[in-house]
């Protein structure tokens, strides 16, 4: 046990046996009875004790005091037991106060990421749903073109036509993908606590850009932003399918590029990343304020 609780423990005997005394003194005192009661009100709530329990023994030494002074000090001893008593108070409501905005937030964190996990789960289920109606319609395009080989006309007419229905349903899959980055983006900022860097969409797939900021300048040692978009990073790529990673680092110096990308990923396998799943290299181009290496996630 703590010295801290110890203490507490000790405030807390001292002031039941004080209130145990308090009804053979209320008749003799009725000021120190009545701010008596006011600090056995806030000693029965447990929750509210909890918050004061140095206030609450500052309050009735207070009152001890009172029922003790002189008749010439009487109004000051007054006067600074109502003061402790009230401090005494006001404190247990804080500490109380405090402790359901506690519990409020940790609830509110909690339905966030509830509902952002099922939204993420939603938008797997329908680009799961678009993939297999593609698959469904490339099967039957290749049927029909089998069946229109006999005449070129009918042939060429038929691919136009299933050409134009696969470069829609292709845009639909790359819709529900996009969606489903945003999601797990979401997720892993809300996870991680850290925001995710920049990212674009290309034929590689989601190329997220880190900026000059995320180095040292000449080092490859990662700065405390950068070090806070790795963190973000690792929360997103845990997210959802396991897709390929490469990291590309760049710097006048190849060695440092190539530490660059290296300090870069062992940093996401030390947030939980596969080593096996990241490719980095590095890049001897000089690095820029708007890019100092970029992570690319796989389609």
């Amino acid at each position: 046990m703590s010295a801290r609780w110890l203490v507490r423990g000790t405030v807390a005997a001292a002031l039941l046996l004080s209130l145990a005394g308090a009804p053979a003194l209320a008749a003799e005192d009725p000021d120190a009875a009545r701010l008596r009661e006011r600090l056995a009100a806030v000693q029965a709530d447990p929750e509210l004790a909890r918050g004061a329990g140095l206030e609450l023994f500052q309050a009735q030494q207070a009152v001890a005091a009172l029922e003790g002074a002189r008749r010439s000090g009487r109004p000051d001893a007054l006067y600074l037991a109502e003061r402790r008593v009230e401090i005494a108070e006001v404190m247990a409501q804080v500490g109380a106060a405090r402790n359901e905005l506690s519990r409020l937030e940790l609830q509110r964190s909690e339905l966030l990421l509830q509902a952002s996990r099922r939204e993420a789960e939603k938008a797997r289920r329908e680009a799961e749903r678009l993939r297999i109606q593609a698959q469904i319609r490339a099967e039957e395009a290749e049927r029909l073109r089998l069946a229109a080989e006999a005449e070129a006309i009918a042939r060429s007419e038929a691919e136009a036509a299933l050409g134009k229905a696969a470069g829609r349903q292709s845009a639909q899959v790359t819709a529900a993908r996009r969606k489903e980055a945003d999601l797990a983006r979401q997720e892993a900022e809300l996870v991680s606590g850290k925001k995710l860097p920049a990212s674009t969409f290309g034929a590689q797939g989601e190329v997220f850009q880190l900026p000059g900021a995320a180095f040292a300048s000449g080092k490859s040692s990662l700065t405390a932003s950068g070090k806070d978009a790795a963190a973000a990073l690792a929360a997103y790529l845990q997210i959802g399918s396991k897709r390929a990673v490469r990291i590309r680092a760049w710097d006048s110096d190849p060695k440092v590029a190539q530490a660059r990308a290296a300090a870069l990923r062992d940093a996401l396998v030390a947030a939980g990343v596969d080593k096996g799943r990241i490719k980095a290299e590095g890049v001897k181009d000089p690095a820029t304020s708007k890019r100092s290496a970029e992570v690319t996630v796989a389609l």
